[in-house]
């Protein structure tokens, strides 16, 4: 005799032995598909930024076999040794260049390229190009550019009817700015492509209600849509300050540190001291460099934060 039972006389032709949708989805989650990007970055940033915070105390370099603590003597013998002071005042430096540069290029092209003409979209696709391009590529470009005699030169030659050989890459006081043009060139189209989304965010009305008003087109824009302008230009302020201190690529390929180390930023000090085999010396330093994010950073990016509130 042939029983039928409620569970059989329900489950649909085809759906012998498998598991109900309920009990599916009991068993699966959505964050398990995330877990192979945790465990990435479990592997490749968080234990290693928990390694730097360990070897930052202890003896570790290739001179030795065994790793024993030392408390806080990498840490007393830098604060001694004036060169990192040094890569600290000018990592400080470059990145407050690279801000000031990369906001101003990267604001003054969103203004130009505001309309979307045919030959404005064309513009902004051509400054984009230098952000999806290499930064050492881009670094050793400008490199051959501006040597003696190089491009840049030859062409200030051809336009001033003379020889000109100076050496961009060779003055202790001005190389450092033209380093920060260089990092600033490179990622102006990211800037202008947050100011564009700004600008393009901004009502209408808000801006016909101030030319009904009387306002001129000047006044419009400083007193109405620039102060609409503070989230991208927190996120601008906050992306180059942040990129700047951790560069390495640009610096490293244009002066390597250069000339009598008015470029050596901290992260190319770093490179050479890990290099020399001094591996704690150099963990040190990433983890000096790490405070040096958290005290100059944030601070800028809260007090913008504010700004925002109250505009």
């Amino acid at each position: 005799m042939l029983t039928i039972t409620r569970e059989s006389a329900t489950r649909r032709p085809g759906t012998r032995g498998r598991p109900p949708r309920a009990a599916v989805r009991r068993r699966t989650h959505p964050l398990w598909f995330m877990a192979p990007a945790f465990a990435i970055l479990l592997v490749f940033f968080f234990l290693p930024t928990l390694f730097n915070f360990i070897y930052a105390f202890t003896d570790w370099s290739g001179f030795k076999s065994g790793i024993r603590p030392v408390g806080l003597d990498n840490f007393t013998d830098l604060a001694g040794n004036g060169t990192l002071f040094r890569a600290l005042r000018v990592t400080v430096v470059y990145a407050v260049l690279v801000a000031l540069f990369q906001n101003l290029f990267g604001f003054g092209l969103a203004v130009l390229l505001e309309r979307d003409t045919r030959l404005n979209r064309l513009a902004r696709v051509f400054f984009l190009i230098p952000v999806l391009m290499s930064a050492l590529a881009a670094g050793y470009v400008f490199q051959a550019l501006l040597k003696p005699a190089g491009g840049v030169n030859q062409l200030l030659g051809a336009l001033l009817g003379t020889t000109v050989d100076y050496a961009w890459l060779g003055d202790t006081t001005w190389t450092i700015v033209v380093v920060a043009l260089i990092h600033s060139w490179k990622w102006m189209g990211l800037s202008m492509l947050i100011y564009l989304a700004g600008l393009k965010t901004i009502p209408e009305d808000v801006t016909e209600a101030a030319r009904i008003d009387g306002a001129t087109r000047w006044r419009t824009f400083w007193e109405i849509r620039f102060p609409l302008l503070a989230p991208a230009i927190t996120f601008n302020v906050a992306t180059a300050l942040l990129g700047s201190m951790n560069g390495f690529d640009i610096a490293q390929a244009t002066t390597g540190g250069g000339p009598a180390r008015t470029t050596e930023i901290l992260n190319i000090f770093i490179y050479r001291t890990f290099g020399q085999g001094l591996f704690a010396q150099a963990t040190t330093m990433s983890l000096v460099l790490f405070l040096l994010v958290a005290l100059m950073a944030f601070p800028v990016i809260r007090f913008l934060r504010k700004r925002e509130e109250v505009l």
